[in-house]
């Protein structure tokens, strides 16, 4: 596997330590992390989306769900009480933790736990003070007038010099 030193980018940046990190955390743990459970992403709107997760014997008791720093930690943990002799078992009942790295001002506002499906939506809201906004430029009431006196005060000048 190819390494990617990541060291000039911290030594170059300021205020970019998270950004660095998750490419960092992204790099070593792709070999690390099981496709377990399957998940879809969707954009529902601007700024909404919704994650689903694929939780099929999962009651809504067994699941967990936090945000902390940024990350969306999505737990499962299922206490398997099954006596039962399988010819095949292909139902995966092992306990699982998926994360999601959530950009700034994106926020979780709801799950759902329907069909084995859970869905969690996100908004992002930026602040007002984010936003971008227009800047008027001022314009004397009469632009004319201003634009005369203007020159008449540099004729008077030259005219006293």
């Amino acid at each position: 596997m190819n390494t990617v030193d990541l060291t000039p980018l911290y030594r170059s940046s300021i205020g970019f330590d998270r950004l660095a990190s998750l490419l960092d955390s992204a790099l070593t743990s792709q070999t690390t992390t099981s496709g377990y459970p399957p998940y879809n992403i969707e954009l529902l709107e601007d700024n909404q989306y919704a994650i689903t997760l694929a939780v099929a014997g999962f009651d809504k008791e067994e699941l967990d769900i936090q945000v902390e720093k940024g990350v969306l930690t999505i737990r499962g943990n299922r206490a398997i009480k099954d006596d039962a002799k399988y010819l095949h078992h292909g139902i995966a009942n092992r306990s699982f933790e998926r994360k999601f790295n959530l950009a700034d001002y994106v926020e979780v506002t709801n799950a759902d736990l329907a069909n084995g499906l859970l869905t969690i939506e996100l908004v992002k809201e930026i602040p007002e003070a984010m936003k971008p906004k227009s800047i008027t430029i001022n314009q004397p009431v009469n632009a004319i007038e201003h634009k005369k006196s203007t020159k008449q005060k540099v004729i008077e000048d030259d005219k006293a010099a």
